[in-house]
This record gives structure tokens, C-alpha cells and sequence, in this order.
């Protein structure tokens, strides 16, 4: 089967059979595949537990939404409504757990920075959901890193500019393997932490979002019609950095198992 066909079938029908729930009215499932003159490869994260993996079809990511972090890069948490950029699904890099993977140094960038971030996918969708009732959307959790070319980001930034380029390339999302909700049960506090080379830079508790999952989940709605395969990347905590080619860089999250890369 091809790849384009196992991901329409795993989308339309393997996350609504195992969440119990039917998908949004207008994802039709295709009875007859379309011809194209190239296969792309589609994008999927493990499960853990299970024989699936999780098709994703967007990554959302909060801005700023650590008070501290807020501060450091320049802006008043107090004041400041919820914002939300995109990654490509190819951003994705999966790192199985015990494992050092490998992460490129991207081109066009000499500040490259690390943002550990909880990490949320949902099995279902909508509009304008209800924070009562969003966190019924995730479908697991799991521990992710945003990688950023941080001078590219500010420069443009600077210039009034999106800053795509700083933060949507090749492999700036690693991500490690999805753990389902209704075992780890909702994240809303436990450790986050980040170390390079066995120094810690980064250490906060989850329950220091400004916005917690359910509330970033409700408010997306509000904006886009969020569907099965969304991820999202809830926010980083302060004293993000740089790192460069050699160093090893270890997270954790109290409840899922820690992730490492190397920059190479």
C-alpha cells in the first residue's frame, strides 16, 4: 500500500477507532485515490504501547508563555494575549527514548537555541471548543523540542517581518514517542528540564504556564478549526541558549521518558 493511502486510512479511520469518537463532518474518507506525479512521504510519530503512530497533520506553537521566558525575550507576560506560529510536518524529528539522536546544525544561522516544551496531540477537532471540554481533545503527550535560529528570528523580527525562516525548518521540531492521555492523565504540573552536557539551563514546573494546555487548545479553535493530527508545542521555560556542533543536549518531563540529541 502506498504511503499516501496508509496515512488517509490511519487519519480517517485508526485515531477515531481507538478515541471512540467520529471525525470532524467534513473530513471525508476518499474512495478512489487521486493520481499525483510524486509520492510525499507523510509524517508520524509512535505510539507508545501500540502497533499505530499518530499521522500529523499540523504543529501548532505557542510564543512566550513562561513569565520569565516572556521577560528575557523582551515582553510584558502581564499584558500579552496568547500567540501561536506554525511548524511543517517535516520539522518533526522522532528520538526514541535511550537513545542519543543525532540533530543537524541548520544552515544560514550562528545562534542556534534550545526550547524544551510539552507537547500535546489531539484526536479531535472543532471550533471554538470550550477550555471545560479541550483537554477531551488530547488524544497523548509527549516531550518536544523547538529548535531555533534565533539570530535569524530577531533580525527579521527587527525588520517587521514574519520569522518563519527562525523557527519553521527541517527537523526543528525532535519530538519523542507519544504516551495516550488516559494513561498519563492530564500534564498540569511536574518538573521541565533541559541540560547541555550535564549542566542544567533550563528548570521550571509545567504549572508556570500562563496558559495551561486546555486554554491554548480553546483559544486555537477560536482561529482555525483544529483537527485529528494537530500537535501543538505548549511553551518553553526561561534561560533558552545557544548550542553548537558537539554538544549533547538531555530533557525531561516528570512522567515521560527524557529525550537526548546530539548537535552534529
Amino acid at each position: 500500500m502506498q504511503r499516501r493511502q496508509i496515512f488517509q486510512t490511519v487519519t480517517t479511520l485508526g485515531l477515531g477507532a481507538l478515541a471512540g469518537c467520529a471525525l470532524p463532518g467534513n473530513a471525508v474518507q476518499q474512495t478512489q485515490q487521486p493520481k499525483t506525479p510524486f509520492d510525499v512521504p507523510a509524517t508520524y510519530v509512535p505510539i507508545v504501547g501500540s502497533d499505530m503512530q499518530f499521522p500529523v497533520r499540523r504543529i501548532y506553537c505557542i510564543g512566550r508563555n513562561y513569565a520569565a521566558h516572556a521577560r528575557e525575550m523582551g515582553s510584558d507576560p502581564t499584558r500579552e494575549p496568547p500567540f501561536f506560529f506554525q511548524k511543517p510536518t517535516d520539522a518533526i524529528q522522532n528520538v526514541a527514548p535511550g537513545t542519543v539522536a543525532d540533530h543537524p546544525y541548520p544552515s544560514l544561522t550562528k545562534n542556534y537555541h534550545y526550547e524544551v516544551e510539552l507537547v500535546a496531540a489531539l484526536n479531535k477537532g472543532g471550533r471554538n471548543i470550550p477550555m471545560a471540554r479541550a483537554l477531551e481533545h488530547v488524544y497523548a503527550y509527549g516531550l518536544g523540542l523547538d529548535m531555533t535560529r534565533r539570530d535569524l528570528q530577531r533580525a527579521l523580527g527587527d525588520e517587521k517581518k514574519p520569522w518563519e525562516i527562525g523557527k519553521s525548518f527541517d527537523r526543528s521540531a525532535p519530538i519523542g514517542p507519544l504516551h495516550l492521555a488516559t494513561q498519563t492523565g492530564p500534564f498540569t504540573q511536574g518538573n521541565i528540564w533541559l541540560k547541555v552536557n550535564g549542566q542544567t539551563k533550563q528548570n521550571a514546573n509545567l504549572n508556570q504556564m500562563i496558559w495551561s494546555v486546555a486554554e491554548q487548545i480553546s483559544k486555537l479553535s477560536e482561529a482555525f478549526e483544529l483537527m485529528p493530527g494537530d500537535i501543538i508545542y505548549s511553551g518553553t521555560p526561561e534561560n533558552v541558549g545557544p548550542v553548537v556542533r558537539g554538544d549533547v543536549i538531555d530533557c525531561h518531563i516528570d512522567g515521560l521518558p527524557n529525550l537526548s540529541i546530539k548537535i552534529v
